[in-house]
Parts: C-alpha cells; structure tokens; sequence
C-alpha cells in the first residue's frame, strides 16, 4: 500500500522533540508527495516552524483537553478522522503504545521506535570505554520511518554564519542532578566570559531558575538573564540563531542550537555521548568531559552517583576548561 499520509508522534521531552527535526526534514525533502502530520505537545510548535511544506504540525494540550484513558480515545477518533495510512510512534510509552494498538485495529499501519534498551544498559554496566558508541537516536527515528518503506539519508543543513556578534549562551540547567555542572562552576563561567566583553544571554525556566540567573546578571556587567523575558520559544530559538556559541548541559539548548546552525559546547558529567543523544552537525570536540570508567552510570542523568554522590565528573570540570572551548 502506497503511503500518501503519515502521522509522527513525539509528545516529550523537548530535547527528544527537537531530535525528530533533522529526520522528519531530510523525509519531507525526500517525499515532497507525502504529507506528514507531526503530533505533539502545543509549546513545541516554533521547533517546526522552518520544515517543508508538506509537513504539518497537530499541537495539542495532553493534560487540558486529552487526559485520562477517556482523552486519549477522544485523540485517536481525531486521528482516525484524518485517514493517515501510517502511523510512526517516535515514543513508545504507554500514551502513544495504546494510540498505536487502536490504530493498528482501524488498520492503519504502524511501526514503532526500538530504543536499545539493553544497548544502553551495557554501555551503563561496563561504561563507555568498553563499549562501541550506541545507534543514534536520529537514526532510531530514521530506522522506524524505513521500517514503512521510506529510503533517505539524514541530510539536515547546517546553516552557515558569517563574522561573529560577540554573544554567548549561557544555559545552566538540565532536568536531573547528573547533568547540571556545580553552578559554582558556571557562575565562574559566565564572570570570565563577562571580563572579556562577551555578552551573555542565560537561558532558565521558572522562578528558581529566575532567582539564581538574575542573581548572576546584577553581579556581571554585559550579562542578561531571559527568564520570563524572552517571549517564547520562539523568540529564544531566534536569539539563539544570533549566537557565537551556546553553552549547555547534555539538555535541549543543545539541540535547539543545533536547529539553528549555532555551536554548541556541551557539558557531559553522569551522562555520555556514546549513548546517541549528541546535537546533530554538532562537532564532539566541543564536548567538555571527564574521562572516567564509571561514565555513564545512566542514560538520563537521573540515577544517584556512583561514588557516594561525589559526581567527581562534573566536580572536575573547571570552568578556565569551558571558556577555553568557547573561545575557540
């Protein structure tokens, strides 16, 4: 059966949603004919506002008009309403596993992510120096898209820049402990980088967050915190383009960054990038890590330390090693 419309689903994190752009891009310039539809959280939309036209994306509010098992078959009778002869489940949690059992049953073909989860248990278990760097998660997204018939390469561009505006961002945060540097260590960051005349643009959520980097910005002279002041994401990833660099955690200002052609120098610490999580056309020499054969003790930074919560792979990070990596 020839496939003329697609359904792609990604509901979270943002880090994982902003993944799906490079492959979904690289199908639609492929597949001019075929329409696809991305599902996803409403918030999510300014990430896909530069993709071909023959891709759409379907924002929805999960918790306010979709919640509960009642939501979720009020969401797949949408779905079936739009007559989509495939359905790709980028996900695979429980949301997205019962939206692919019913449209399995309409007899809409489905395929869904395979995400190496004894792979990454390996590279946990014997650390990434015993172990070969682990399948991408765009190829993953690229290999449940195969899967339905479709033959591409991932061929997202890198945009170009030209001259550089003397802007650094600056994003210290991440959703677990295993990924965020002592803010210490960041905060010594953003003061070396403010003595010489860069400017600095923190990015944050939220009111703990906003206090710490409004905090930094009144300490600091050329420093700017855009908690609660940038407008939305959309604004963000327009700043971001603007960048010379952005400094990040293993989080998603590392791939919104890479959306948008600005480098990124990305902090590792419990986390590794042997697991398939690096920014994509993003060079891993600009990956600020501590070699050490307990790394990484987990995939999503969110397990306790290994060494009695000593996270000597982020304590050893200093912050003269960061600025010498931005200042490249």
């Amino acid at each position: 059966m020839e496939i003329k419309r697609l359904l792609i689903t990604r509901f979270s994190a943002m880090g994982d949603v902003a993944m799906c752009v490079p492959v979904v891009w690289s199908l639609a310039q492929k597949y001019k004919d075929l329409e696809i539809v991305f599902l996803s959280r409403k918030n999510f939309e300014p990430i896909f506002s530069q993709l071909p036209e023959n891709v759409k994306f379907w924002g929805i509010d999960l918790k306010k008009d979709y919640d509960g098992f009642s939501g979720l078959n009020r969401l797949f009778c949408e779905i079936k309403q739009k007559d989509f002869d495939a359905y790709a489940d980028f996900h695979d949690v429980l949301r997205t596993k019962y939206l692919k059992f019913r449209a399995s049953l309409a007899g809409i073909k489905t395929v869904r992510i395979d995400k190496g989860r004894s792979d990454k248990k390996r590279l946990t278990t014997k650390g990434a120096e015993n172990c070969k760097p682990l399948k991408t998660t765009f190829v993953r997204y690229q290999d449940v898209l195969e899967k339905l018939g479709f033959d591409f390469e991932l061929n997202f561009p890198k945009t170009s820049k030209s001259g550089k505006s003397g802007k650094i961002g600056v994003a210290p945060f991440a959703a677990h402990k295993g990924k965020i540097l002592p803010l210490e260590t960041t905060e010594k960051v953003v003061k070396l980088l403010s003595e010489k005349g860069l400017q600095v643009f923190l990015f944050g959520f939220g009111e703990k967050e906003k206090a710490v980097l409004e905090q930094w910005q009144d300490k600091y002279q050329n420093v700017v915190s855009l908690v609660g002041k940038s407008g939305g994401l959309k604004n963000e990833l327009t700043l971001i383009a603007e960048l010379d660099c952005m400094l990040s955690m293993d989080s998603a200002n590392m791939h919104l960054a890479s959306l948008v052609g600005t480098r990124a120098v990305s902090v590792w610490g419990a986390t590794h990038p042997a697991a398939g999580f690096f920014g994509f056309n993003q060079d891993e020499t600009d990956a600020v890590q501590i070699p050490l054969p307990c790394r990484p003790c987990s995939i999503y930074g969110n397990k306790e330390c290994r060494l009695n919560d000593k996270y000597q792979c982020l304590n050893k990070i200093t912050a003269e090693m960061i600025v010498e990596k931005i200042l490249k």
